[in-house]
Formats: C-alpha cells, structure tokens, sequence
C-alpha cells in the first residue's frame, strides 16, 4: 500500500497537481490574544455580572482573536493589589473600586473629601464624567501605564454596618473598629466618628468579622448581601451614603497596545454603551441588597438631610476638612468644587 501511495504521488507530481499537505506542517493560525480579568467580589456581585457581560460581548466581538478569562472572588488578586499585577502585565484587566489605587495614586482618593459627604448619586456622576473624572483618567492612565477603558461604573452608597453594636445615629460610631476598604479618606472619616479605622482586603472579611478582629465595616448594601455577611454576624446598618463608592475599568497598554484599531475601538463602544445600563442595574441591586438583609433581620436606622449637611459643614470645619487628609492636587480640588456648585 505504500508503495501505492507513492506511485500516485509521483503521478500527481508529475502533472502538477497539488499534494495534500501534512497538517502538522501546515501554517499555523495565531494564537488568540489572551485577557485575564481580575475581580475580587463574589460572582452573584452586580459588578461581577456587568463585567462578565461586556467580556463576553467583547470576546465574540473579536471573533476569535481574544481568548478571556475572568477571575472572581479574588482569585488571583485582591483589588488592593491588582494595580501592581497590571503592571507587571500579570493580568490584563481591572476594574478595581477607586479607594485602592490611592497608594500609587492619592488624587483617587478624592471621593472621600467632605465636600462630596452625602451628595446624591446625580452630583456624583457630575464629577465622574466632568472635568475631575477626566483628570483622574489622565493620571492613572500614565502612572499605571494603563487605558482608561470609559466611564465609571457605580458600586453605590458606602454607609456603615455592625455586628453586636446597635447603630441608631452617627454618635453610635464612637470607640468601635471599623473596617474600611483603603485609603486616608475613610480612615479620617471614622475617626472624625469617634471611630478606628482598620484597613481589610474584602476576601478577609468574613472571617475578620465573625472572630470579632473588628466591630464592623463601612461598605454597602449590595456587597453585604452578595457576600451574605449577616452569616459573619452583621446585623445593624445606618445609611449615611458617606460616598458613592465606583470601579474604574483599566486595561494593561501592553495588552491594549497589541489589539489592532478596529479591536481597540469595539472594546471602547461597548464598555461605553453598556454602562449607563450596568449603572442602572447597580443602583437596583442595592436597593434588592437592602430588601434582602432586612428578611435577614438586619436592622437600618439613616441621618435625615438636615444631619447630613449639618455634618458636611462640620466636617470641612475641621483643621483639615477641606481636603479630609487626602492628598487632592489643588486643580482637581477645584474641578470637584465647580462639578457640584461650591456649595456645601
């Protein structure tokens, strides 16, 4: 048979047909681009959902040409690190909460300034997507050597919960260990409260929590009930809406830079004609978190508006208030008083 086999090979040399050629010397097709994605919440989180939709958008997008994988839970970093990890090109993409960035990037922290203490989700946005979230883009884009891939999507209102201390009122705070999610701006905030602040990755806290290593935490509705953290003992909460916490999405240049225009351009549009979408279905899952901690007894108590200004005013009354002990560069102090009308 193998001489047959050659035989007609020579045949089909001879009248200049083509030979089938061996696969394994076939020109091989490139490698798909491949796009780690790092989250540290859990998958039922609702920035979990956004994120997991647009990669999947954006991976039949590519039509082959990217290869994602998304990591949850921490898995490969917790956000406080996950800065470092784009760096050093050990993931592809974040979407990291502000508040832990400020270690390379202290302007990041600038939420956490009592001029924004309680200011509604719409004067929020007027600073994300003005002038002071465009300024910040900047300086994080050079500083982390990545894209600012577009607007910001919501996390919601940060507020306070506690596991054996009942919350009634801002006096409440006073003496107990409060767990923040980074950066000098909660830090000062709880000790303006009476309070000691404590800095914990978010994988750590369940544990933290239910071994009494803190009192409680200053979060927000949806990642108490997504992490199910009543289960660690939370059992209180009191909504001062102290700041809307938000996730930037980046994308490592090394890994942007080797996407072709075309490539680049689908994943801007459609993280950017997702995103008034995603912000809408965070705002909702807050409002379910809280619906779903109440069926778990955990008790709410709130500051009217009257406190909550009074409180603001307090605040920037403070030696340092103006800036809260965050290192805010005076042009994006500025920015942030025009975004919302200088007021108090």
């Amino acid at each position: 048979m193998n001489a047959s086999i050659t035989r007609r090979g020579l045949v089909a040399v001879g009248l200049g047909l083509p030979l089938a050629i061996p696969a394994v010397v076939r020109a091989r097709v490139a490698e798909p681009l491949r796009l780690r994605c790092s989250l540290d919440t859990v998958p039922s989180h609702s920035r979990n959902a956004g994120v997991r939709a647009f990669l999947k958008q954006f991976e039949a997008a590519a039509a082959g040409e990217v290869r994602v994988e998304l990591f949850e839970s921490g898995q490969l970093y917790p956000d406080l690190a996950v800065s470092k990890a784009l760096l050093q090109g050990q993931v592809e993409m974040a979407v990291p909460g502000s508040w832990t960035l400020t270690g390379l990037i202290p302007n990041a922290d600038f939420f956490q300034i009592p001029t924004l203490y309680g200011r509604t989700r719409e004067e929020v946005h007027r600073v994300i997507d003005g002038s002071p979230g465009r300024l910040l883009a900047a300086e994080i884009s050079q500083k982390l050597r990545v894209q600012v891939l577009g607007p910001w999507l919501d996390l919601g209102f940060f507020n306070w919960y506690t596991t054996r201390k009942p919350l009634r009122s801002l006096a409440d705070l006073q003496g107990l260990k409060i767990r923040n999610a980074g950066g000098a701006g909660q830090a000062w905030r709880a000790r303006f409260f009476g309070a000691i602040p404590n800095t914990t990755a978010l994988p750590d806290v369940p544990l933290a929590l239910s071994q009494g290593t803190f009192d409680g935490i200053a979060t927000t509705n949806e990642t108490i009930a997504s992490g199910q953290f009543w289960e660690s003992g939370i059992a209180y909460a009191l909504e001062d809406h102290q700041f809307v916490g938000v996730y930037i999405p980046l994308v490592s240049l090394a890994f942007w830079n080797r996407l072709t225009p075309d490539l680049q351009a689908k994943m801007t549009a459609l993280w950017t004609d997702g995103i008034g979408r995603w912000r809408a279905d965070m705002a909702a899952a807050q409002d379910r978190a809280r619906e779903t901690m109440l069926t778990h007894r955990v008790s709410f108590a709130a500051p009217d508006a009257d406190e909550i200004a009074a409180t603001r005013k307090r605040m920037l009354a403070e030696p340092d208030g103006a800036t809260a002990g965050v290192k805010v560069s005076p042009e994006l102090l500025a920015a942030i008083k025009a975004a919302v009308g200088n007021a108090t």
